[in-house]
């Protein structure tokens, strides 16, 4: 039978995980990330205590990308196993969220950025 890592001393690899892929995230956008781990990231607000790669790996896999999962239909989302009736009303809501955010006019956004921009040059900041 083979050892754990707790046996040996050593520490999992998966202690300090959400901390470090939170970081990556922060520091480096969720362009660095790849499709599952940033949906491990939203899927950690619903799973609090639980290894959610697997999950985020089966949805994907199952549904076809990252787009596909958050478009899926809460009745296929609860197909995939470790998905019940919170974690799909989760998607469904960040689905939701997301094309609210895609039909704010972009000029809205364009503006924002100018301003917060101009704020930062005349604190004596380099802009944006």
């Amino acid at each position: 039978m083979k050892e754990s890592p707790e046996a040996r001393g050593e520490v999992p690899h998966y202690i300090g995980h959400r901390d470090r892929l939170r970081e990556r995230f922060r520091d480096s956008g969720a362009d660095a990330l790849p499709d599952y781990e940033l949906l491990e990231l939203i899927l950690f607000q619903i799973i609090k205590r639980a290894d959610t790669k697997p999950l985020a790996k089966a949805l994907i896999a199952k549904l076809g990308g990252f787009s596909e999962v958050l478009a899926a239909p809460e009745a296929r989302l609860l197909e995939v196993d470790g998905v019940g009736e919170a974690v799909a009303h989760h998607l469904k809501v960040t689905h939701a969220a997301a094309l609210r955010y895609a039909r704010e006019p972009t000029r809205k956004r364009q503006v924002l950025d100018f301003m917060v921009g101009r704020h930062r040059t005349l604190q004596g900041g380099d802009g944006l």
